[in-house]
């Protein structure tokens, strides 16, 4: 429900007028009737009545009237703490894993800066166990990690979740013959496996994954930086498990593939959530928050559109 909907009806009301809710709001008489239509057919109810006498309030919009006052209230009450939080905030320190930062990191700043434009935004790219931390000791105001378990110190929600995919070059492929191939965990053993760093969850995942085989296992060789990752697998270091956008995204620069498992061997997937301190009272982290699932969401979408033709290659 649109708040300038609720808005229009509000005055509307309060001057029993259309012309007259049209001038103090600066706008036509037709917008005006068109968010009354749009406010209608929302609630399924006629607001008003229009005869010789003017325009009043149905049954169904006297009803509505003091919820839609009181949203009103609300909102003009948010505007006023959102001024003040912008007033007295000149610089907010974010935190972001770094698949996400990989991702999205500069969609997010140009969103931010059309939305906050007063606002400086110092940026640091870090592991997401190591970002929990720092905002704990205050030395980040807002992060965008892996969702970790339950932490009364922060206040949550959820951004997004990704899949994970195996992928290898084309050399290691042709290599090991695994050309056409549905491979086993066996089959993914025989090769170096490159991994994000110890304990983070995509380690932990490699690690229950191969832990039946005992000493059988493949050499596990990690880093901290998911470029640097990329490009290991890229140069046919090992193969690696990467979110599923890095995973096409590799492959639409060609020689690198995404590989064919069995069922069996398919990943947990990666949930990232937005976080902020619990004692944080600003709205400003809430507003964030949102602006953040909003580009993820559209970035996500365009980024199905732009891969949906490439194919899945054992």
């Amino acid at each position: 429900m649109r708040i300038r909907n609720l808005e229009t009806f509000v005055k509307v009301a309060e001057l029993n007028s259309f012309h007259a809710a049209a001038k103090a709001l600066s706008t036509t008489q037709p917008a005006i009737s068109a968010r009354i239509a749009a406010l209608e057919s929302e609630l399924n109810v006629s607001l008003f009545r229009r005869d010789k006498g003017g325009t009043q309030l149905t049954s169904r919009g006297r009803q509505l009237l003091p919820f839609a006052q009181k949203m009103m209230r609300i909102a003009e009450e948010m505007k006023s703490q959102l001024n003040q939080d912008l007033l007295d905030v000149d610089t907010v320190r974010i935190g972001i894993a770094d698949t996400l930062a990989e991702l999205w990191v500069a969609p997010l700043l140009k969103q931010w800066r059309l939305d906050f434009p007063h606002i400086q935004f110092e940026v640091v790219v870090d592991l997401s166990d190591h970002l929990e931390k720092q905002i704990e000791q205050h030395q980040l105001d807002m992060v965008f990690m892996v969702s970790q378990p339950s932490n009364a110190s922060l206040m949550t929600e959820y951004l997004c979740s990704l899949h994970q995919q195996w992928i290898a070059s084309d050399e290691v492929i042709e290599q090991q013959n695994w050309q056409n191939r549905i491979l086993d965990l066996q089959q993914l053993a025989t090769c170096s496996v490159l991994s994000f760093p110890k304990h983070t969850q995509p380690w932990r995942d490699l690690e229950r994954l191969f832990a039946v085989l005992g000493e059988a296992k493949p050499m596990l060789h990690t880093c901290s930086s998911v470029n640097h990752l990329m490009n290991l697998t890229q140069q046919g270091l090992g193969i690696s498990l990467l979110p599923e956008p890095l995973a096409l995204k590799l492959v639409k620069e060609k020689g690198v593939r995404i590989l064919q498992t069995e069922a069996s061997l398919q990943p947990s997937v990666l949930n990232f959530c937005s976080g902020w301190r619990s004692d944080d009272e600003r709205l400003l982290p809430k507003l964030l928050a949102a602006s953040a699932k909003e580009v993820v969401t559209q970035q996500g979408k365009v980024k199905t559109a732009n891969v949906r033709k490439v194919k899945y290659v054992g």
